[in-house]
């Protein structure tokens, strides 16, 4: 088993160039936007745009790539996540609160009584990305890594 990269030098990219290195920077700073808005938005997934954004970054711009991974809001989720450490509880609680909230929120006053398989398939969502998150690590911090 490969052992995941501890920091942001040990990644392997094959850089790019010409308009692609353009490109990239352009697809991974769209990604991190929508991360932002997924991290307020509990249908939009954080994650799957942080990763597509570091690999973006990746292989375009090794000074955007180093601003993702030190970022204040995003550096340390991303760095925990490549690591697999996982979620902190209070950031699971966070995520599961505003998600049943907004699911409750949005069956109940935006869907139509005579809709009402929309509000079974809100409810099935909100089942499918609370088991997503509940299955993800638990990160603990301990006297080795304390965030």
């Amino acid at each position: 088993m490969q052992e995941r990269p501890d920091s942001i030098d040990d990644q392997d990219s094959t850089p790019v160039a010409g308009p692609w290195r353009a490109l990239l920077s352009l697809a991974g700073l769209v990604c991190v936007g929508l991360a932002a808005a997924g991290a307020v938005l509990p249908l939009l997934p954080t994650t799957p745009f942080l990763l597509l954004a570091a690999a973006c970054f990746a292989r375009s711009s090794p000074r955007l790539n180093r601003w993702l991974h030190t970022n204040r809001v995003f550096g340390a989720y991303l760095r925990r996540y490549r690591r697999g450490e996982g979620i902190p509880l209070a950031a699971k609680i966070l995520i599961l609160s505003l998600l049943w909230l907004s699911l409750a929120a949005s069956a109940l006053l935006a869907v139509p009584d005579h809709l009402w398989p929309l509000r079974i398939a809100l409810a099935l969502l909100g089942l499918g990305v609370s088991l997503h998150i509940l299955r993800i690590r638990t990160y603990r911090a301990t006297a080795e890594n304390p965030r």
